[in-house]
Formats: structure tokens, C-alpha cells, sequence
């Protein structure tokens, strides 16, 4: 029965056998993925038992991936990653390169070529997106100023992987693998007809892509039919990528991931990405399933020092590395602990990198076998690691007075600098939140002459403001020592301009236990905010709307001067 139907087998029991661990893997308080992992290596040629059908699960994956990549690029958003630009391009570049360059050198020390040698520390190096998402879900930290540096600095990191995927077939042949062709072509010119090849995909996309693909979809969201939405948005994820395979000789990956990018300049990319979800969670499981097939379990039995030494570079090496990195750019003791903690794990990336390693002849099969028992290692004790950071955090304060000398310097920007004038920290306003609202009330406060304190989790805006001789202070307002430092207690008012409906009425709630007679205008995504309201606070629904941003303007302008 299996020979006649092998698709339909392959997808039953790969799916049955990743609902029952994941089940499992969940119900242990570890990450689903690890689940996944599990079963792809009971399903694979290297354990008893059933074996699926490792060429359709193979092709499956490559479905897998160009989803991966494609809900990626449809959640990039660029002003995001611009937020935390000044720690995440620098720190992810540069922990790249000491994670690489420690792969490295281990590889070579085991006698492999440099070519091996470099996909292997390359696979180290990165970590999975989609593991640190849900762990700082469960942390409740994704949407602090530490989580959107980590989150961040993982989005660079994927940058840079997809340009690896680009550069590494044509110089392939050049690092001691399988040449593109068979024809004798220079690496140079080889490597300069790929990234010709790429531009010009990438241009198509922005350039056209981005006005048509938007467009198509408002066409099929106005016939009011949900499966062809549907429809529209996995057609064009798996198409343009097939597309730009076959037509610039660019990977699925790349293609997908721009797939995603152009989708999210529609006005429908929220239900793109809703509607799309199941789907692409249903065939990334099967991709991580497949890459479980791959694995060898006998490497643990038979390199188990090896093993031990990728482990240690993917939880230690990477770790130590990003801290001292974030500690060295003067960011505070828990923001470097939270990006080491995120990066003590590899996952998607490295399985698509590993693969291709081994089919461009670069990576021994030992090597793919190491890096998913890293990768397995290592998510499975990340909830661990995360849980570690407060205890550590607290004992190297405790103990350390380096770590403290560190961790007060770290950031001159999270408190006002002594010669703040006093009569600003004086029934001033706090304005919180200095983003296209914010930064209209900013403006009119200062052209009206009335003192304000701005709190800003982007350290860059800060820097901006102070810049121009504005009071601001960095971090996340709802933490009371944010509020503290913006001298809250003495504030007149209170002025939250940002979209989390959640973190607003903590903050609310934080200044008025702090200030019970302050006054509180919150714009907040929802403005029927019923428990701000029932505290007699003022909320006005946020828009990207110039006519609203003046609207708030007048309204503090208004209620300052009563």
C-alpha cells in the first residue's frame, strides 16, 4: 500500500509522528521544534523501523523552506531593524565572524578542508528566528526594548545568511567543492554573473514586484473569497520563488524570502500572514522533520567529544561572544545577557546552509551529523538558558563589582544627564513613545515652551532628541525606574503615544501609583482601553494619521494649560 501511495504515506506518518513528539517535546516545556527533530530521526534510514521516503520528504522540505523564507520576508520590516540598527548590524557582523572564525578553527583542528571548515562555522554561527520568537514569547520580554535588539540582531543575521546562500555555489569550486558547471569558468567572473544574476532579480521585485504583487492581491481580497486569498498569497510565495530559480539562477530561499518582502508593502500583509499561517507552519514541520531523517545518532556514541565542542561554541563561544560585543557598545548587563541567550541556538538557517554544504561537495556527511546534534542539543536546553539570565544577572551584581561598574556605565543614556535644567523635572510633561505621534507632540510642546521629559526605548531616538536639547531618557516605560528617571513623580502630565494597548496601561497604572495626581492621556491602538478608563484616563485611538497627531498635539497643549 505505502509503494502505490508513497507521497500520501510519507505525509501521514511524518505528520502523525511530529504531532506525537511535538505533543510530547511541549508537554516537557521544551520547543515543539525539538519534537519535530525527534521524529524526522526515527523516520530516517538510521534508526529501526518505518522509513519514509527520503526523496519526496526531501522535495516536501524544499516546499518547507521556500515558506520559512517567505513568512520571514513578509514579517521584515525594515523600520524595525533601523530601530536597533547601531547594535544589531555591527554585533550580529561581528559575532558572525568570531562564531565562524571558532567553527573554524575546531574543523581544521579535526583535519577538514577549508571549504568544510567555513560552511561548518558559518552553520555555528547563526541562530533560529523562529525558536528565539517563541522564547521570548514565554519570557514575556518580545516586546521590550531587549527583545526588539534581539529579534534585531537574528533578522541581520538571516540578512546575511541569504547572501551566503547567494555567494556560495559559484564559489564553490574555488573553496574545493563541486563547480556550477562543468565548464571552466574563473570564480571571479563566476561569482560576478551570480550577483549580476541577483541584482537583477532584486530590482524586478522592488522595482515591479512591489506594484504589481500588492495590487493583485487587493484584487482577489475585493471578490470577497477567502481560499482565493489564500491562494493568491502561497502562489505567489511558492511561484516567484520557482521563478527566480529557473529564470536568475537564484536559490528558492532568496526567492522567497522577496516574495514575502513585496507582500508586505500591501495593505492586506496582516491577513496575508494570517491566512497563510497553518499552511506554512504544516510544511515547515515537514522540512524540520526531514532534516531529523538526516541525522546520524550514532555521532553521539562516536565523536562524543566532537560533539561536546559544537555544542560549546553554540551555547558558550556564541554567548560570551555577543556579551562582551553588547557590554563594549555601552549597553546595560540585561540587555547582553538577553542577546546571549538568544543566540545560544542554531536551527533553520543552519540545516538550509548544512544541506547545501553537502550537496556543493563542501561539507562531510559528519559534519551535517554534528551540526544537528548541535542543533538539537542546544534548543532543547535553550528555555533553560533563558531561565538562567535573572539568577546570573542578579549574582554578578551581587558578586561582581566589575558587573556592576559595567552595568551603571553601560548606558549613559537611561537617565538624564546632571545638567538637565530643573525646571524641567517640575510639573513637566512625560511624553513617552517618540514615534510619528509622539514626535508631533514633541515638536509642539517644544514650540509652546512647555517643559517635557521624553522615554523612548530606541536609544538612537534618543540620541537624536537630546541632540537637539530635548530631556529624553532610554528604556522601556513600563519599567518603573524608566518612569523614575523621567522624574514622573514631579510630572504634570503623562503622555503615552504608542500602539501596545498592554504596555500603555501598565505604564498608566505604574505613574499612578508612582503620581496619583498626574494627568494621563494615553494613544493607544484601541482607545475603548476599559480599565484606563475606568481610572478616569483619556484615550485616543492612534492612527498614521497627520489630522490625528495634530488632534492629540491640541488636546495635551489644551489640557497642560488647564
Amino acid at each position: 500500500m505505502h509503494a502505490d501511495v508513497p507521497l500520501i504515506a510519507t505525509l501521514a506518518v511524518a505528520l502523525g509522528m511530529a504531532l506525537l513528539f511535538g505533543l510530547v517535546a511541549v508537554q516537557l516545556k521544551l520547543p515543539a521544534l525539538v519534537g519535530y527533530l525527534l521524529a524526522g530521526v526515527l523516520l530516517g534510514p538510521f534508526t529501526p523501523g518505518y522509513v519514509a521516503d527520503a526523496k519526496l520528504a526531501a522535495e516536501l522540505a524544499e516546499i518547507g523552506v521556500m515558506l520559512l523564507m517567505f513568512g520571514v520576508g513578509l514579517h521584515f520590516s525594515v523600520d524595525d531593524l533601523l530601530a536597533v540598527r547601531h547594535i544589531a548590524i555591527p554585533g550580529a557582523i561581528a559575532q558572525i565572524a568570531a562564531a565562524t572564525a571558532l567553527g573554524y578553527a575546531v574543523a581544521s583542528l579535526w583535519g577538514w578542508a577549508p571549504g568544510g571548515a567555513l560552511v561548518f562555522g558559518l552553520c555555528l554561527s547563526v541562530a533560529s528566528t523562529v525558536v528565539l520568537l517563541r522564547a521570548l514569547e514565554s519570557s514575556g520580554t518580545l516586546r521590550t526594548r531587549n527583545g526588539a535588539i534581539a529579534v534585531g540582531w537574528l533578522v541581520v543575521e538571516d540578512l546575511v545568511m541569504v547572501l551566503v546562500l547567494v555567494l556560495l555555489p559559484p564559489l564553490a569550486g574555488w573553496l574545493g567543492g563541486t563547480p556550477m558547471s562543468t565548464e571552466v569558468i574563473d570564480p571571479w567572473v563566476e561569482l560576478g554573473l551570480t550577483l549580476t544574476k541577483v541584482a537583477l532579480f532584486i530590482g524586478l521585485m522592488l522595482v515591479l514586484g512591489r506594484r504589481l504583487f500588492p495590487r493583485l492581491l487587493v484584487i482577489i481580497a475585493n471578490t470577497g473569497s477567502r481560499e482565493l486569498f489564500t491562494l493568491c498569497v502561497i502562489a505567489a510565495a511558492v511561484s516567484i520563488a520557482f521563478a527566480a530559480g529557473k529564470l536568475f539562477g537564484v536559490s528558492f530561499a532568496l526567492g522567497a524570502f522577496f516574495a514575502g518582502m513585496v507582500l508586505r508593502e500591501s495593505q492586506f500583509s496582516h491577513r496575508a500572514a494570517e491566512e497563510s499561517l497553518p499552511l506554512r507552519e504544516a510544511f515547515a514541520v515537514l522540512f524540520f522533520v526531514s532534516v531529523g531523517m538526516l541525522f546520524d545518532p550514532r555521532v553521539l556514541l562516536d565523536q562524543p567529544v566532537k560533539v561536546l565542542a559544537v555544542v560549546g561554541i553554540i551555547v558558550v563561544g556564541k554567548s560570551l561572544a555577543s556579551v562582551a560585543l553588547v557590554l563594549a557598545m555601552r549597553y546595560p548587563l540585561n540587555t547582553a545577557l538577553t542577546v546571549s541567550a538568544s543566540l545560544a541556538q542554531i536551527g533553520e538557517f543552519s540545516f538550509i546552509l548544512a544541506g547545501l554544504g553537502m550537496s556543493l561537495g563542501l561539507l562531510p556527511p559528519s559534519g551535517q551529523s554534528l551540526i544537528l546534534a548541535g542543533a538539537l542539543i542546544s534548543i532543547t536546553i535553550n528555555p533553560l538558558v533563558f531561565k538562567a539570565m535573572a539568577p546570573l544577572q542578579a549574582w554578578l551584581l551581587t558578586n561582581s563589582a566589575l558587573a556592576r561598574r559595567m552595568n551603571q556605565g553601560s548606558d549613559p543614556l537611561a537617565a538624564l544627564p546632571h545638567s538637565t535644567m530643573t525646571h524641567l523635572l517640575n510639573g513637566q510633561v512625560v511624553l513617552v513613545g517618540l514615534g510619528q505621534i509622539g514626535s508631533t507632540v514633541a515638536e509642539a510642546l517644544s514650540a509652546q515652551g512647555i517643559p517635557f521629559v521624553a522615554a523612548e526605548r530606541s536609544r538612537e531616538k534618543v540620541e537624536a532628541v537630546r541632540a537637539r536639547g530635548w530631556a529624553a531618557v532610554s528604556g522601556e516605560a513600563t519599567e518603573p525606574e524608566v518612569l523614575v528617571q523621567a522624574h514622573i513623580a514631579h510630572a504634570g502630565m503623562l503622555v503615552i503615544c504608542i500602539r501596545d494597548d498592554f504596555a500603555a496601561n501598565q505604564m498608566a497604572r505604574i505613574a499612578r501609583a508612582l503620581n496619583p495626581s498626574i494627568e494621563i492621556i494615553v494613544c493607544a491602538e484601541n482607545a475603548n482601553v476599559a480599565s484606563l478608563m475606568e481610572l478616569g484616563e483619556r484615550a485616543l485611538r492612534i492612527t498614521p494619521d497627520e489630522a490625528v497627531a495634530r488632534t492629540v498635539q491640541r488636546a495635551v497643549i489644551r489640557r497642560y494649560r488647564e
